[in-house]
């Protein structure tokens, strides 16, 4: 009993379970000359004042030192071995529960990021289109109220559906059409718009879920920085969508010369949320060659929805 206290409550807690291998080792030796030091006067004094130095009267397991060493430190390694399983099993749920804490405050973060994200995009968009707006009202325009009534429909995609998780992709394809009549009216005789889709599968995948405003500050940064060459503002839009991904690609006319390295607070944003909304599930690329700047970005898709 002395000897399995001594380890199950010193030598396990003080020393193994603290990684001081060399002490354990050290007092575990010293336990064990200490424990047969103990079991040889034991034996004597049986020998003495039990069986009056008649050592044939004695039990033959009883007379053997070794045999009572082995059995004393057989119920101390099994009461040891039992308290490091418990142990064990004891640090293995509390290091569960610490990963499921960690992993509930990343997912917090990540969704508080995201969310600080999407805030930012709106007023850059809002900004944009207001500035359209104001313009067009300068002017007198005629199309003004058209303008403002096309604008309230993406107001109202940007305020209340934009809040939701996943917004379907015919919602998503509807609002990009809805900003580009927008800026049709903008750009009435210098705009050239070349929308790639097909329509069966738009038909097929219409209900595929995706983060809202995903692609539409691709489309606003197009017509941003795009440039008006021989008359002309080119945009070409292009969706591929299958299955397994989303193929996506946009490109605009533009001069280098003419065309600023700023891309505001909209791009940048929107690379973070790939980031966190589709790590290692997405390949994004821009290119800027022969008077055209595209950007293209292929999303890998999990089990039909995003």
């Amino acid at each position: 009993m002395g000897a399995t206290y001594v380890t199950v409550y010193y030598l396990i807690p003080q020393y193994l379970l603290t990684r001081r291998y060399g002490l354990f080792t050290l007092y575990s030796a010293y336990t064990i000359i200490f424990t047969t030091y103990a079991v040889v006067l034991a034996m004597f004094g049986s020998f003495i004042f039990l069986s009056n130095f008649e050592v044939s009267t004695m039990p033959p397991m009883s007379r053997n030192v070794f045999f009572i060493l082995i059995l004393i430190f057989l119920v101390v390694g099994l009461v040891s071995f039992m308290v490091l399983l418990r142990h064990s099993f004891k640090t293995s749920a509390t290091n569960k529960a610490l990963q499921n804490k960690i992993l509930d405050t990343q997912l917090q973060l990540k969704q508080q990021e995201l969310q600080y994200l999407k805030r930012q995009l709106h007023p850059h968009f809002l900004f944009n289109s207001l500035n359209t707006i104001y313009g067009f009202a300068l002017k007198n325009s005629l199309q003004t109220p058209d303008i403002i009534l096309k604008f309230s429909n993406l107001l109202d995609y940007i305020l209340y559906q934009v809040q939701e998780q996943q917004v379907t992709l015919e919602q998503e394809l509807a609002h990009i059409k809805e900003y580009i009549s927008l800026e049709e009216l903008r750009f009435p005789d210098t705009l050239e718009v070349d929308w790639k889709l097909s329509d069966s599968a738009l038909e097929k995948y219409q209900h595929l879920q995706l983060p809202p405003m995903l692609f539409l500050p691709f489309v606003e940064n197009a017509f941003k920085h795009g440039t008006i060459i021989n008359g002309t503002l080119r945009i070409g839009l292009a969706f591929n969508v299958t299955a397994q991904e989303i193929m996506f690609t946009i490109c605009n006319s533009f001069r280098e010369s003419e065309h600023s390295t700023e891309t505001g607070i909209g791009l940048p944003n929107i690379k973070k949320r790939l980031e966190l909304l589709f790590p290692q599930r997405h390949q994004f690329e821009i290119s800027a060659a022969q008077d055209q700047y595209s950007v293209s970005l292929t999303l890998q898709l999990k089990n039909h929805a995003i």
